[in-house]
């Protein structure tokens, strides 16, 4: 490969730079600036330069399976080790271009790659390229891998692209708020990770209002608003009357998922255990909610709180939350907060740990990770804050 970058160096040593790259340097495949494919679908909208961007599509230059190279949802589901991810990213070429991000400011291209977003299934596609595709890896910890960029010259969709119901009718509403278009399209149970593509896209929300998202926002909106949703309701549900234990672990990540009988707050903490020196990123929120970006955890603070929000949702309960996740050396490329929010989800799939109180729960918990969880319990706010919140009909 001509050329490997990864872009959060400082996040990756070099026996795991080494590791990405023999994965990649594996791969012998011609990338030529026209080829025909299967887009998954895929697209890619930047924040560079904002609100001068570059946008485009991901697609392969083949037809077979392209679905794998994109959906966090499949890869947790078959069990890709984060070399079989890669592998796949590998495979997409990016063809982008440049544009502004008002939909009043629309072009050729943008109008096509809103057609591709809005599809339920792979699209048959034509790509021209300027020139041939610089073979390239950008792997980070806030957006999906992007792979193998080019500029786009031409692009043609060569079938019919098959559109979900109701995106089809709140994609043509415009006059409902973005927010609600969201709820609505994951309550009819589109994919959040479609739902993310075509809030990118700029396809919801009042017309005067609709521009492209950059990829990162959006996928931090998404699961930011739909949390939000569910926990509006779960604070009126009844308190857990148990401490309920969850854990799950995928490619070196691995969480540890408490709930605590009280009214809803939430608090992730997180250590890198990769290094020598452990490092840690905390965010908590109360029962009121928070009104600033999770800045430490960033979006893995959304899909945890969005994938626990779904199991108290379920079970009609409100509790305290407090989420552990320990990033082990196994964790070698960060794939995205997709594959994380399969893992937390996966979690409430298995059967509870229950317990009558705190230390049984925390002595459980112990067992399965590497730190002491003394260090997670010194750190934390919520526990801190537990016995203190008023109660809901206080107010």
């Amino acid at each position: 490969m001509n050329n490997f970058y990864i872009k959060d160096k400082k996040l990756f040593n070099q026996e795991n730079r080494k590791k990405s790259r023999e994965i990649i340097y594996s791969l012998n495949f011609n990338i030529s600036n026209h080829f025909s494919g299967a887009c998954p679908p895929e697209i890619f909208v930047g924040r560079y330069n904002y609100p001068n961007v570059n946008a485009g599509i991901l697609s392969p230059n083949f037809f077979e399976n392209s679905e794998e190279l994109s959906m966090p949802e499949i890869w947790y589901k078959k069990n890709f080790n984060i070399g079989d991810i890669l592998m796949r990213r590998s495979k997409l070429i990016y063809g982008r271009f440049k544009t502004e991000i008002k939909s009043s400011n629309k072009n050729k291209f943008s109008e096509l790659m809103q057609e591709i977003a809005m599809s339920s299934k792979p699209i048959s596609t034509e790509i021209f390229l300027k020139r041939n595709p610089k073979k390239y890896l950008e792997i980070n910890k806030y957006s999906p891998v992007i792979t193998n960029f080019a500029p786009l010259d031409n692009l043609k969709i060569n079938e019919n692209i098959k559109i979900d119901k109701k995106v089809d009718y709140l994609v043509s509403d415009i006059h409902s708020k973005s927010n609600d278009a969201v709820i609505e399209l994951y309550k009819s149970g589109i994919a959040v990770s479609n739902i993310n593509k075509i809030l990118s896209a700029g396809l919801l929300g009042i017309k005067i209002n609709r521009k492209l998202v950059p990829t990162r926002w959006a996928i931090t909106a998404v699961d930011d608003n739909i949390g939000k949703e569910l926990i509006n309701n779960i604070k009126y549900y009844k308190e857990l009357d148990e401490f309920l234990l969850f854990h799950s672990e995928y490619v070196g990540n691995h969480y540890e998922i408490l709930l605590i009988p009280g009214n809803f707050s939430f608090e992730i903490i997180e250590a890198d255990v990769k290094f020598n020196d452990v490092k840690f990123w905390q965010d908590y929120e109360s029962f009121h909610g928070r009104k600033n970006y999770a800045k430490e955890v960033v979006g893995g603070y959304y899909v945890a709180r969005l994938a626990v929000s779904e199991y108290l949702e379920r079970i009609k309960r409100q509790a305290n939350i407090l989420v552990l996740r320990e990033i082990t050396n196994k964790y070698y490329a960060h794939l995205g907060v997709g594959i994380l929010r399969e893992t937390c989800r996966d979690a409430f799939n298995k059967i509870p740990e229950k317990f009558t109180n705190l230390k049984e729960a925390f002595d459980k918990m112990q067992e399965r990770l590497n730190l002491n969880v003394e260090v997670f319990k010194d750190k934390s706010l919520l526990l801190n804050d537990y016995g203190k919140q008023k109660k809901l009909f206080d107010f």
